[in-house]
């Protein structure tokens, strides 16, 4: 038996300026509902039964598919393919989306793992593996962050703090300050050493003193006060005390809509409160659905397939809890974030997270136009053969 009060994030992982306020707790609704509730609530907007055509913008991945499943059971039609892996929201399938119903539907979700049994975010368990190993998830998430991850766990370690004749010493590994580099982890200087004439710059930081493969400087003396804990002599590596106002990145990545590195793209600014965070696979998500919305919403309202249509698209996150044994699908659940709603005469509306959450919460799961997809197949099995001919 798993419990649906599953887990409560740390604060840490949701104080997210940069990004608005995308509250997660108490805002997770269970797919079997969030579905019904949401085609009720397409009926609430003018949406006809039967003239519905949904798309989904999901990731790849398998345990993506339930909600797919429970889409087609509602909704009655089997939804479009709008995503890319990562759930990157496909622009260029806007028409041909729209020439395949009356009233449509766009749900987009990024997604990541949980594991019930120690409350981590970031991988699933995957009951077809040897041995039902447990592995990333979104995969392509983990990859795309994978490389930020190194590079701040490497300036974590070679970034060493020492106090000694009563000044706090800043010992920096001389990778970390290679201007020239083209890609890595860019500290903020001016926010952890002293400048000597009283003006900050990248030339104005004289070391205290050069070593092989690093330099000694003096704590500035805001960044010195994070460490008043330490005795004379003392020697530490900078660890977690590195956090996210003193870092950014630099990353060759290709600047390309819908490419490969459309993802690390989306997550490239916010790639220091993501390395930084508890759980970064899940901050991770949290972003690509935020910065996803706002991009395919603009290209929505500029699609003109989509005009003297009804239209209502919607963005979260999936929760893709790990199934236990003899289960044959994950508990996935939704946090809904925004969503954008385009009536046929041109009005429309934009619905922010709470206002979203109370018109949900006011739907009911009950869908009497839901159809039952057992019988649905053994009705096409008792049809008479089509015979194709060629």
């Amino acid at each position: 038996m798993v419990t649906f009060a599953l887990f409560k994030t740390d604060q840490k992982d949701i104080e997210m300026k940069s990004m608005g306020n995308f509250q997660l707790d108490q805002r997770m609704i269970r797919y079997s509902q969030f579905v019904p509730k949401l085609y009720n609530f397409c009926l609430s907007l003018g949406f006809e039964s039967g003239k519905i055509m949904p798309s989904r913008a999901f990731c790849s991945d398998e345990n993506q598919g339930f909600p797919i499943i429970l889409i087609a059971k509602h909704f009655g039609t089997f939804p479009f393919n709008h995503g890319r892996v990562g759930g990157i929201v496909a622009t260029d399938r806007h028409g041909p989306h729209a020439h395949h119903g009356q009233d449509m539907v766009i749900i987009q979700a990024s997604h990541v793992g949980y594991e019930p049994d120690n409350g981590k975010f970031g991988s699933y368990r995957r009951l077809q593996t040897d041995g039902c190993e447990s592995t990333s998830d979104c995969g392509k998430i983990s990859g795309a962050t994978s490389w930020y991850s190194n590079e701040y766990h490497f300036a974590c370690e070679n970034i060493l703090i020492e106090l000694s004749n009563g000044e706090v010493l800043v010992t920096i590994d001389n990778q970390l300050l290679d201007v020239n580099r083209k890609e890595g982890l860019v500290l903020h200087l001016e926010r952890m050493l002293r400048c000597w004439d009283g003006a900050c710059g990248k030339d104005l930081y004289e070391p205290l003193q050069v070593l092989s493969t690093s330099k000694c400087f003096v704590a500035s003396d805001e960044f010195a006060a994070r460490f008043a804990h330490l005795e004379e002599g003392d020697t530490q590596v900078i660890g977690s005390a590195l956090d996210n106002g003193l870092f950014t990145f630099k990353r060759d990545i290709v600047d390309q809509e819908e490419g490969q590195d459309h993802l690390e793209r989306n997550l490239l600014p916010h790639m220091p409160q993501i390395v930084t965070a508890n759980f970064p696979a899940l901050i991770a998500a949290q972003v690509n659905t935020q910065v996803e919305f706002d991009r395919a919403f603009r290209t929505i309202t500029r699609e003109p397939a989509y005009r003297g249509k009804r239209l209502l698209f919607i963005s979260g996150v999936h929760i893709d809890i790990s199934p236990e044994m003899g289960q044959t699908f994950p508990l996935t659940k939704f946090i809904p974030w925004a969503a954008y709603f385009q009536d046929i005469d041109g009005s429309h509306v934009t619905y922010e997270q709470e206002e979203l959450w109370s018109l949900l919460q006011e739907q009911s799961t009950e869908n009497p136009d839901q159809i039952d997809l057992d019988a649905a197949i053994e009705v096409m099995e008792e049809l008479q053969e089509v015979v194709v001919e060629s």
